[in-house]
């Protein structure tokens, strides 16, 4: 088991403050980790720095074995797969879903004068079959549910597979029945043992799929906890990370947070 994604001593310094503060983070081979933390702890700028789409301030990035800084950011692109809402906006919304996959192989977000062959057509279809989308490749991406939009984008993100998986919030804006159609399609993916290392963020651990490993906790852009998801999705640990005193429950693999009754009794 190898260093897929390496952080040491991690900073990034914009307007004055340190948005990512002297992280250290490593995820190997096989694991499916959580980034968890409330809004500006971080999240958005570290998934950033793993898909080689920002530099440090100061410290040093290794992704798949290529120090940010010594090897061309473009270059690694390709070995790695990011789904974001930002990624969904930049998708022409007549653009027809199974081209909408087969363009990750060329990391573009529209069918232009990129040649494709019968391999990439395969894959293409049987990513979305395997996503539970197959049925769409022929609708154009703007006719499709937000979730269902969800799901092609990590097929589109598998395309050129890819040796490292970025989640950027999948779930959001989806409502119930679309998230845990997701859930279900990213536990499949989680579970598969030819899958490549995942990294998830999230603000809510009702949407961490089962079979994800590993979790780190960031506050105020730095590590508050990080490692075996049970050691680090605790009561003590949430609580401080959102400041609110919270009790987390597991049920099988999947985990809920709610304010605790003391908490609640006391803002009543």
């Amino acid at each position: 088991m190898g260093d897929v994604l390496e952080l040491q001593h991690v900073t990034v310094r914009r307007g004055g403050r340190n948005i990512v503060d002297r992280i250290d983070w490593s995820v190997d081979e096989g694991e499916r980790w959580v980034i968890l933390g409330s809004n500006g702890a971080g999240k958005t700028s570290l998934i950033q720095l793993a898909g080689a789409r920002l530099f440090p301030t100061t410290g040093q990035v290794t992704i798949l074995g290529h120090t940010m800084g010594r090897t061309n950011a473009a270059d690694l692109h390709p070995l790695i797969g990011l789904t974001s809402s930002a990624l969904d906006a930049r998708i022409p919304s007549v653009e027809k879903v199974h081209d909408v996959v087969r363009t990750g192989a060329y990391g573009v977000t529209a069918h232009w004068r990129e040649a494709y062959d019968e391999e990439d057509d395969s894959r293409a279809r049987g990513l979305l079959d395997a996503l539970g989308v197959g049925s769409l490749a022929d609708r154009t991406f703007g006719s499709i549910s937000s979730g269902e939009r969800k799901r092609v984008g990590v097929a589109r993100a598998l395309m050129p597979d890819p040796e490292l998986l970025l989640l950027d919030e999948p779930a959001s804006g989806l409502d119930l029945g679309g998230r845990e159609e997701l859930l279900s399609s990213l536990t499949a993916l989680a579970r598969d043992i030819y899958a490549p290392a995942m990294v998830l963020v999230t603000h809510h651990v009702e949407e961490i799929p089962e079979g994800f490993t590993h979790g780190l906790v960031l506050r105020g852009g730095g590590v508050l906890a990080s490692g075996l998801l049970d050691d680090v999705l605790t009561d003590e640990i949430l609580s401080e990370c959102f400041g609110l005193a919270l009790e987390v429950e597991k049920t099988g693999e999947r985990y809920t947070a709610r304010a605790s009754r003391s908490s609640l009794d006391r803002s009543a």
